[in-house]
């Protein structure tokens, strides 16, 4: 259990160290009137408190993909433990925090406006399509995961399409509804059920008879699937998730001071990787490779999830887990439909103040969503992992522009952008949904297109850094104390 447990440690002590530094390098003044204030709607620009906007947060960007990415991800054995670590440190919460932070400083905008910004309008078009594509695959996964496990624990007394109907209900109304009105009141309680349930797991699974895997660098898994570039596209949300940059500026419209980012966005994607460690410590634990394999394949990680928590905490405790798995894909669905209805307002300039015009763009995307319940969910994940990465990539590439013109430690957000840049164009290369070109074939071109498109950035930045792009909207200064706080 050392290496679990150093981890877990690594995880914690980053939040106060590399955070800090992080932080540090942004910058935040409490004297800048953010968006929830500067531009307050009473629809999406609401200031809220800072536990309350953390705990969305987490619930936002926490979907299936800590849970179900880590159990797929514990195939491969106890290499996964590193990505998650490391990923998430270096990766996953710089991207979260810059993300979340860069667009306070902008409006509250969403990423495909400041890709259009900083990476030109060319790039807006694209990333506007990527985010949409995303958001909507999200949005369609995370309707059929919980429901799946909502039938597993009925016993299938209530019918799938059901369960599936009434998701979508709920996703439609937290998605036309002011983000006060459901999300704000809903999400504490949901909240205590996925925190409950997963310190429940982890607790019983530390003190259980089975034994957590320590560190091998060795690719354990069953079909000897090669852990480069496949492992970083299996485990997304706990390491570094591009679905992550299209949630944060809906938490950029809430915060109510700019230093409280470090807590919302860097602190609640370390919690992410807490959660992602439990779960592949678990999968790794209970089940050798070959099982788990099989339990995903006939049952999808849902299986694994009830099998885990059944056997762990038995049938009340178990429920609870169950309960908060299911939790965590209904948080991330709803604000998934919720961004994707931003996103296109904010690109075609549509006002969302009158419920009218909230459904004229929500009505068509859960049409869009319905439709792709019917395709196979193993397939849908494929495309959500590449698409996922390649946002993380773009949203990495933003912060990097950002932090080049304003002459800071630019670093911090090139390397995980190189790295995850040249995994992106690794798995499209070689993979079965891509160009299925030889893997050694594909690691050579992609350096090549890495390289070429680091070479196009950096013209690109130069230039705007000699015309002066500017990086923040200016707004009126005001000192946010205490006793202003909604």
């Amino acid at each position: 259990m050392i290496t679990f447990f150093a981890s877990i440690a690594l995880l914690v002590i980053a939040y106060f160290t590399y955070g800090k530094f992080i932080e540090k390098i942004f910058d935040p003044s409490d004297a800048r009137k953010t968006p929830a204030y500067a531009n307050a709607d009473g629809v999406d620009y609401v200031p809220m408190h800072k536990q309350k906007n953390a705990l969305i947060q987490l619930l936002n960007i926490a979907g299936t993909g800590p849970i179900f990415g880590p159990i797929m991800g514990a195939l491969f054995g106890p290499v996964a433990f590193l990505w998650i670590v490391f990923g998430a440190i270096f990766a996953g919460a710089v991207h979260d925090y810059l993300t979340g932070m860069i667009s306070i400083r902008n409006k509250g905008a969403h990423i495909p406006e400041l890709a259009g910004k900083f990476l030109g309008n060319v790039s807006k078009h694209i990333v506007n399509v990527f985010a949409l594509l995303l958001l909507l695959l999200v949005g369609t996964v995370f309707v059929t995961t919980p429901a799946s496990l909502l039938a597993i624990l009925m016993n299938g007394k209530v019918a799938l399409w059901i369960l599936i109907t009434v998701i979508f209900a709920y996703y439609f109304l937290s998605t036309i509804l002011p983000i006060d009105k459901i999300i704000g009141r809903l999400y504490p309680y949901f909240g205590a059920v996925l925190l409950i349930g997963t310190v429940g797991v982890g607790g019983a699974l530390v003190f259980s008879d089975y034994t957590i895997p320590e560190l091998t660098l060795a690719n354990l898994h069953p079909d000897n699937v090669p852990i480069f570039p496949i492992l970083f596209f299996t485990i997304t949300c706990g390491a570094l998730s591009g679905f992550h940059a299209t949630q944060s500026p809906i938490i950029s419209r809430t915060t109510q001071k700019e230093s409280q980012g470090r807590y919302v966005f860097y602190g609640m994607m370390i919690t992410e990787a807490v959660i992602a460690m439990i779960w592949a410590a678990a999968a790794m634990s209970m089940l050798d490779g070959q099982t788990l394999s099989e339990f995903i394949k006939t049952g999808t990680p849902s299986s694994v999830v009830n099998e885990v928590s059944m056997t762990l905490l038995g049938a009340i405790g178990g429920t609870i887990a169950v309960l908060g798995a299911i939790v965590l894909p209904i948080t991330s669905g709803d604000t998934a439909f919720r961004a994707a209805r931003s996103i296109i307002a904010d690109y075609m300039k549509i006002d969302q103040k009158k419920v009218a015009k909230r459904l004229m763009i929500a009505v068509p995307l859960f049409v869009l969503s319905a439709l792709l319940t019917q395709i196979d969910f193993n397939i849908l994940w494929r495309y959500f992992s590449w698409a996922n990465q390649a946002t993380a990539a773009i949203a990495l590439w933003i912060a990097t522009m950002y932090l080049f013109i304003k002459g800071k430690n630019y670093f911090v957000s090139l390397v995980p952008a190189l790295f995850i840049t040249y995994m992106v164009f690794v798995y499209i290369l070689n993979a079965k949904i891509g160009l299925s070109l030889d893997l050694k074939l594909s690691f050579y071109v992609g350096i090549v297109l890495t390289a070429i498109l680091t070479v196009m950035f950096f013209i690109k930045a130069k230039n705007n850094k000699a015309n002066k792009i500017e990086t923040d909207v200016v707004v009126d200064d005001v000192d946010v104390n205490e006793s202003k706080l909604a």
